[in-house]
């Protein structure tokens, strides 16, 4: 974790990778904070939009989403110093599950949102 605050300790590991592999880590770090934003954008959205919610289930939703925006934030940057790591160990690439536990999370909201705003729920 204190690779998060102090990337340039990176550099006392391994051998400097092609710049081209570090550049596409930071891009998919990128993507990963755009996905984030977009999380967080959603949670304010459903607050505002679904007003006609009951505020528990309108409040639910929106908390799902900025948990899922602040959990996918945090990643972003657990999985950009794993992959620059491995990088200049030339080791492989760690995997995760965060990309299918996120796509499913997300799924199974916008089918609550679906749900609610099918059915109602009314405050």
């Amino acid at each position: 974790m204190r690779l998060w605050f102090v990337p340039e300790r990176l550099w006392e590991e391994g051998s400097t990778p092609d710049y081209r592999f570090s550049l596409a880590n930071e891009r998919t770090f990128l993507a990963w904070l755009r996905t984030a934003m977009a999380l967080v954008g959603g949670g304010f959205a459903v607050d505002q939009f679904l007003s006609d919610t009951a505020r528990p289930v309108r409040l639910a939703l929106a908390f799902l989403l900025l948990v899922g925006g602040a959990l996918c934030a945090l990643r972003a940057i657990s999985h950009w110093v794993r992959c620059e790591r491995a990088m200049r160990r030339g080791e492989d690439l760690p995997t995760s599950r965060f990309p299918i536990v996120l796509g499913l999370a997300v799924a199974v909201v916008a089918l609550l949102m679906v749900i609610v705003a099918a059915f109602g729920w009314g405050g």
